[in-house]
């Protein structure tokens, strides 16, 4: 009923869409004229051949041979007739079957669901003003779609500003919450409850992103804005304009890869906090413990720390007590400081391969890795196709390589058969995943960390060989969430994160194990949290309690499963 009250609103009004209205009528009008007249002369030449009929069959003749139904029931026998109704027949081709549907579509659909779109985009325009706590991203970009996945896990509401009506009604139908209005528009702010917000992220380029917290300021002075700075020389002038946090994702991705590698006198990597505790991994490569299982390593009995999950080919891969360790698994494990200066020591009395890293790839996020493996005291060599960049590089690295890292002779001048590590840092996932497989050939025995663009390619880029891979995109998602929720940023890798749950009820008075979360959801329960104390010293004999908040690593699919099945 209502899309027929719009269709004739679309009718009779308004104005501006009458005279479309009046035009189709018309046709109609003449349609219906044609199809009398040739019900008139059905009759005469039916007559000329001694034929009668009542006044309606002529109309029902008509309009069977004009639609091309041509029943047959009724028939001409001269070649008057039969010439009449060949005349019919393709005058009713273009009337009904060309002319009818494109009028219809031009002068009543199209002006209709233009006014019903309209009318939807309208309410788009201002989001509800009991929504408060809420998060405004200003450009649709890999980020943002991953960001509001991300917070919706956490109840955390967030909105996409879209220019573009069109685009905004396809974004609202695709399920994505989305504000309607330019993203330099105070009154796209006021509709969007800035003051109410919890958090603008403004994701634009730097030029737009400063004219976005301009505006923001100007209409909230307090809510925190986090953008996003391509260049490094923006960031002063976006933390002037007042920005509260500023992002280069692209040195930070840099940095992070870096972060992971293992080269020269190997130590415990702290990736971050839990109040008094730590999460830490480490290579086990030339250690005691490579070619245990974890349950043979003796971790926990000998160094009191917790096992919570191991990197294998590129996964977090659950604390299963008879995984074994190989010469590239690295170990996630809960401990203290003094916990981690044991761990170190393990380590460093072990023979360390001091061979440069090699890093294949110098934009910006491989002279990042480069600069932050140099403040490491890493020794590195970096291999760059273009030409054009030597300048810029040159005084980087210990050694720059000009060439294509594809070419064996390229890879063998950088290196390649002793590195430790090998970073893959260009922006070109299908590059990646095939220098992975070359790299991996040619040293299986090198850590491989590759940089990816896109969600997709990440199953790929594990398969081809991988050992840790880390997009743009998802950094972004952490890294705003863990500001939404004032949180320490713990960087784990690609699609894995770590989760605070609140108990639901049905979990409360159970063990550990009796919950079965690992096995039915595959989020691993690393601790527990209870009015602001963790404890991560948890066995399967744990018994749950009201109140207590989970502390899980996992994948947002996974964390999803939990919600489904549990709350």
């Amino acid at each position: 009923m209502k899309t027929l009250v719009s269709l004739l609103t679309s009718f009779m009004g308004p104005r501006s869409q009458r005279p479309r209205a009046r035009a189709f009528a018309y046709y109609v009008i003449v349609l219906f004229s044609v199809v009398l007249l040739y019900g008139w002369l059905f009759h005469i030449i039916m007559a000329h051949e001694g034929q009668e009929h009542s006044w309606f069959t002529g109309v029902y003749w008509a309009l069977t041979v004009m639609s091309t139904l041509g029943f047959g029931d009724i028939t001409f026998t001269s070649d008057l007739g039969r010439a009449f109704s060949t005349f019919v027949l393709v005058t009713g081709v273009v009337l009904l079957l060309i002319i009818l549907p494109f009028l219809f579509i031009r002068l009543v659909y199209a002006p209709w669901l233009e006014q019903r779109n309209r009318g939807r985009w309208k309410t788009l325009r201002r989001i509800p003003k009991d929504v408060e706590g809420h998060v405004i991203i200003c450009a649709h970009d890999p980020i943002a779609l991953g960001l509001i996945r991300r917070l919706d896990l956490t109840g955390v509401p967030a909105f996409l500003i879209e220019p573009d009506p069109n685009r905004a009604l396809q974004m609202h139908d695709e399920g994505i919450p989305v504000i309607a209005g330019d993203v330099d528009a105070l009154e796209t702010y006021e509709n969007a409850g800035v003051e109410r917000a919890r958090l603008v992220f403004a994701n634009s380029t730097d030029t737009v992103n400063t004219n976005i917290v301009l505006t923001v300021r100007e209409r909230s002075p307090s809510v925190p804005v986090v953008a996003v700075a391509d260049s490094v020389d923006s960031i002063d002038i976006l933390e002037l304009g007042g920005v509260n946090h500023v992002l280069t994702l692209t040195l930070l991705l840099g940095e992070h890869l870096a972060k992971r590698v293992s080269a020269g006198n190997v130590h415990a990597n702290i990736i971050g906090h839990f109040h008094d505790s730590l999460l830490v991994e480490f290579p086990v490569k030339n250690t005691p413990l490579e070619g245990r299982t974890i349950r043979e390593s003796g971790l926990r009995e000998e160094l009191g720390v917790n096992v919570v999950g191991l990197w294998s080919e590129g996964r977090l891969l659950p604390a299963d007590p008879d995984l074994q360790l190989s010469a590239l698994s690295i170990p996630v494990v809960t401990a203290n400081a003094e916990q981690v200066e044991t761990i170190d020591a393990m380590l460093i009395i072990h023979e360390a391969n001091t061979n440069p890293v090699i890093v294949i790839g110098g934009g910006r996020v491989g002279r990042a890795a480069t600069m932050t493996l140099k403040k490491n005291d890493v020794s590195v060599h970096v291999v760059e196709r273009d030409q054009a960049l030597e300048a810029e590089l040159i005084d980087i690295p210990d050694r720059l390589i000009i060439g294509d890292a594809a070419d064996r002779k390229v890879l063998d001048a950088a290196g390649i058969q002793d590195a430790p590590s090998i970073l893959l840092t260009t922006h070109d996932d299908a590059m990646n995943v095939y220098l992975t497989v070359y790299c991996r050939r040619l040293n299986p025995e090198a850590r491989i960390l590759t940089r990816v663009t896109h969600e997709r390619n990440i199953d790929a880029i594990q398969r081809a060989g991988a050992d840790f891979v880390l997009s743009y995109a998802s950094l972004g998602v952490q890294i705003v969430t863990s500001i939404v929720r004032d949180r320490e940023l713990m960087v784990l890798g690609e699609g894995v994160e770590v989760f605070y749950i609140p108990l639901p009820r049905s979990l409360a008075g159970k063990t550990i194990a009796e919950t079965g979360i690992g096995a039915r959801t595959g989020l691993n329960v690393i601790g527990v949290d209870r009015d602001g104390q963790v404890r991560t010293d948890l066995t399967a004999r744990e018994v749950l309690k009201a109140g207590y908040t989970l502390v899980a690593i996992g994948g947002p699919e996974q964390r999803r499963a939990f919600s489904e099945l549990y709350e």
